[in-house]
């Protein structure tokens, strides 16, 4: 347990000029007096770690020391191999610069673990495409990724509801949901972060001028509200389904997983023939009446009115359909 916080602190320290105690016990979660005592060791050991006094103090290694990564054991090493996306990486442009990385990690690893990319590669593969859908790499995704990467400003040119914009953006990151890729962007005029999908874009020029990035700006937390926000926007309406415990069950994975965590989460109590009356927010009637139906007997909505008029009228014709008499004179 220690050796490997003793690892992580070398290479922490190794990836940045100085860190305050403070720093360090926050990113090894010790205690600072932990992070003191971990420094006298490895100075103690040879790892020439020294500690600036004073308020803008720190730890920092002298001398340019450098550590091989002789300390990863199996687990992490195949890890590490297994952070890389190739698919995501070959669209970017980035797949030449990604191979070296390996290569060069590869032979930086001791020869017990040399095996490690082809073992992570034999367990697990990343398909981000959903089904039935072909993949299409959008053709400006390259120069997109080069601006994020080099923090350079660029003309974009996309398609808003069929009407050609022209923006000025500070690319800040790029993410890559159900085969889709997508930009979080800066509108330096707004002042604000903003969402765009790439295959809308019609034109990418970078500009001479980069930007300063904001170091508080988290991209998974940005797009994890950008999506929560997404969802909420398009429900319009509600409506009130009693379920069977299996029709509970299933419920998100035929509905909007968010809208029915809030729906079963504001729910009572089951009735004593196990039902529960749950209010469930929705898109629009025939995106609910698409999506409950694949809940079948499991489920019956009482309201609104029409929703459950129309999942009556299609109960009396599945039933005229499989009505035994009509299947036994067949």
């Amino acid at each position: 347990m220690r050796a490997a916080r003793l690892i992580k602190m070398v290479l922490l320290l190794q990836s940045r000029p100085s860190m305050t105690a403070a720093e360090l016990a926050r990113e090894l979660e010790v205690s600072e007096r932990t992070v003191t005592r971990d420094a006298q060791a490895l100075s103690e050991a040879g790892v020439p770690v020294y500690a600036d006094r004073g308020r803008a103090g720190g730890y920092r290694l002298v001398g340019g020391y450098r550590t091989r990564l002789t300390g990863l054991h199996r687990g992490e090493a195949e890890a590490l191999f297994l952070s890389g996306v190739p698919g995501a990486l070959r669209e970017m442009g980035l797949e030449d610069a990604a191979s070296a990385a390996r290569l060069k990690v590869s032979a930086a690893l001791l020869p017990s673990l040399r095996d490690a990319p082809r073992t992570a590669a034999q367990r697990f593969h990343l398909d981000a495409p959903n089904w039935f859908q072909e993949p299409r790499t959008p053709e400006l995704l390259p120069a997109v990724a080069e601006a994020v990467w080099d923090d350079r400003r660029i003309t974009a040119r996309y398609l808003r509801h069929e009407r050609e914009v022209e923006r000025e953006l500070e690319p800040y990151g790029l993410v890559l949901k159900a085969g889709v890729w997508y930009l979080a962007a800066r509108v330096p005029q707004a002042g604000a972060f903003r969402t765009y999908r790439i295959d809308r874009f019609t034109g990418v020029a970078p500009l001479a001028e980069t930007f300063a990035r904001d170091e508080e700006f988290d991209l998974p937390g940005f797009w994890a509200a950008q999506a929560e926000r997404f969802a909420r926007s398009i429900w319009r309406s509600e409506a009130v389904v009693r379920l069977t415990v299996e029709g509970v069950r299933r419920l998100p994975h035929v509905v909007d997983p968010l809208a029915a965590r809030e729906a079963l989460a504001a729910a009572g109590e089951a009735d004593a023939d196990g039902w529960l009356t749950v209010t469930l927010p929705v898109e629009s009637e025939e995106v609910a009446h698409t999506q409950l139906t694949a809940l079948g007997p499991e489920a019956e909505v009482l309201a609104p009115q029409r929703l459950r008029e129309r999942f009556g009228r299609e109960a009396r014709r599945l039933a005229a359909l499989y009505d035994a008499e009509r299947v036994a004179e067949a």
